[in-house]
């Protein structure tokens, strides 16, 4: 059964789907505070919104296989740059469980995310962003594929990065901007262990790598 959630919110939303191949899309219109909820259960489930304002709250969480969060097709209403989420203060909370793809876009400063994925298929994270704080964790027996990229960082960010457990890790990350950024990465396990990273420091207060590979 396929099932299209399309909103236009104002207000705090809980949303839950169940079965498979459940489409949530959200789009924010005006400036009042939103605080998100979504419980997807099954496979081939996907969520993709946009969001032009700060101080707004997700939280998803997708069970089963082959589900997806996103990049949107389009830019929002009152969107001055590409990103899906477009503010400040925004907190981003994740948990992908089986096999999944996690993809963003943000833009704005002093936002959180924090990615969980775990179980037994591939899992990808692929986060373009500024100004964000990331909290990204892949454990389990699947791949495990990470790429983030910082273009234009305008305050301290922090990037912690854990895969761990029976699967190849594989992690791309680049780091630029005018202030000082920290990358703190951990691959551990039994298997292929790598990891790709560029990083310009223009500042006088400098940069911080912390990179531990090992069983």
């Amino acid at each position: 059964m396929n099932k299209l959630l399309s909103f236009l919110i104002l207000i705090p939303t809980f949303l839950w789907a169940g079965d498979e191949h459940n489409h949530v899309h959200i789009e924010q219109v005006g400036s009042g505070t939103v605080n998100v909820d979504i419980t997807q259960i099954g496979y081939d489930n996907f969520i993709d919104f946009t969001f032009a304002h700060s101080g707004n709250t997700f939280n998803m969480t997708q069970t089963g296989t082959d589900n997806s969060i996103s990049w949107v097709s389009y830019w929002g209403s009152g969107k001055s740059w590409g990103g899906d989420v477009d503010g400040t203060n925004n907190t981003e909370t994740v948990t992908q469980t089986g096999g999944a793809t996690y993809g963003r876009h943000i833009w704005g400063n002093s936002n959180t995310v924090n990615v969980t994925q775990n179980g037994t298929h591939t899992h990808n994270i692929d986060i373009h962003t500024d100004d964000v704080d990331h909290d990204l964790s892949q454990t389990g027996t699947g791949s495990h594929y990470s790429h983030v990229y910082y273009y234009g960082a305008q305050d301290g960010s922090v990037v912690n990065l854990v895969q761990k457990d029976g699967a190849n890790h594989n992690a791309q990350i680049r780091l630029q901007g005018n202030y000082p950024t920290t990358l703190n990465l951990l691959q551990q396990g039994t298997t292929n262990q790598a990891y790709t990273l560029t990083q310009t420091c223009q500042t006088v207060g400098g940069c911080t790598v912390s990179v531990t590979q090992g069983n």
